[in-house]
């Protein structure tokens, strides 16, 4: 199996650069991860709430893009399913084991994801009721990933 990360924007932030070099170096040895870092998208003057809903539907075309027809997606967003860190390993666990080629996760730029991205996903997945940042959810995603791996390895760092 692969995992993709769809994320739009780059990490502006170097503290969040370094987490996810270090999680990448981390789960290299233990699964194929690419990440595909989209441009983001500028909020056109005027009206604002019509500006974001642009900005979403450009986004979305350019996130459909990287999608195939075996890719299993996941779009990240706050009203999503909440998993504790060992259903997580589990879930990733049974993708692994329905032989699921390439896992995408899609996270969304300031303004969240396009309807159009989260009714295609097979999933939408929440870290918590709380809203991050698409700077910082990379970094948590990247870290829940690794804990899964060292759980279903059975290695110490989770306990």
């Amino acid at each position: 199996m692969k995992l993709t990360i769809i994320q739009v924007g780059k990490t502006k932030h170097s503290f969040f650069q370094e987490a996810e070099t270090e999680y990448l170096k981390r789960l290299k040895p233990l699964i194929t991860i690419e990440t595909v870092t989209l441009k983001e998208v500028e909020i056109p003057k005027g009206d604002p709430e019509a500006g974001r809903k642009m900005v979403k539907a450009k986004e979305a075309a350019e996130i459909l893009k990287h999608l195939t027809k075996d890719s299993y997606m996941l779009a990240l967003d706050e009203r999503g399913k909440q998993f504790t860190s060992l259903e997580f390993a589990g879930f990733l666990n049974e993708r692994m084991q329905q032989s699921t080629k390439n896992l995408i996760f899609i996270i969304g730029g300031p303004y969240g994801l396009d309807e159009i991205i989260k009714n295609q996903a097979k999933l939408q997945l929440s870290f918590s009721k709380l809203t991050f940042t698409h700077e910082c959810i990379r970094t948590l995603l990247l870290e829940q990933i690794y804990r899964s791996f060292t759980i279903l390895g059975g290695k110490t760092y989770h306990y």
